[in-house]
């Protein structure tokens, strides 16, 4: 199966799940991941604005406010197929909605990528050896490329999103761990 099967196949799945069992699995999921060490030692954490059919990132974003962390989240430049990381202060608000229901800060101050502990990344799926099947545009895969970034890559999914296998290519950049509604999973551990 290809990528693009892949992707349907797996939007297929994810769209059968109903509102309540993506909240608990959610609630699950970020929980596993604010118990983590890696959470725990990050000050400065880049999560993403989460998709109606992608783990809820805003209970461990609330959380991570609440324990005096910084979250930066991804700003998508659409004509240069670039992203950065801007620091962000409110789930409410310089938050417009556009291609394809992302939401992307209409401001906030560009963090560096050497100052980021922790990128907490979405994707359709996930492998076992930490291969991430994304949307397509490879946005993380050049963004985990950067030669400063140094920071923990952790997926952040629905266990129905872990497969044994994804589709890779030599560009596409795997995650370190993996949180899910069932647990946390290392992959390369630093």
């Amino acid at each position: 199966m290809d990528k693009q099967q892949l992707r349907q196949q797996i939007r297929t799945q994810l769209s059968r799940m109903t509102g309540q069992q993506r909240i608990d699995k959610s609630q699950k999921a970020c929980k596993e991941l604010i118990e983590t060490p890696e959470f725990r030692k990050a000050n400065m954490i880049m999560a993403y604005l989460s998709l109606p059919n992608e783990t809820d990132t805003a209970p461990f974003i609330l959380y991570a406010w609440q324990h005096n962390k910084t979250i930066a989240v991804p700003k998508i430049s659409w004509q240069q197929r670039h992203m950065i990381a801007v620091e962000i202060n409110s789930l409410e608000t310089g938050i417009a909605t556009e291609a394809g229901g992302l939401r992307n800060p209409v401001t906030g101050v560009p963090v560096p990528p050497e100052d980021i502990d922790l990128v907490v990344a979405p994707a359709l799926a996930f492998d076992k050896k930490g291969n991430r099947l994304g949307r397509g545009g490879s946005y993380y895969d050049r963004f985990f490329q950067h030669e400063k970034l140094r920071a923990i890559k952790c997926g952040l999914a629905f266990s129905e999103q872990l497969l044994d296998s994804v589709p890779a290519v030599e560009h596409d950049q795997p995650v370190d761990m993996l949180i899910t509604d069932q647990g946390v999973t290392y992959f390369n551990k630093k």
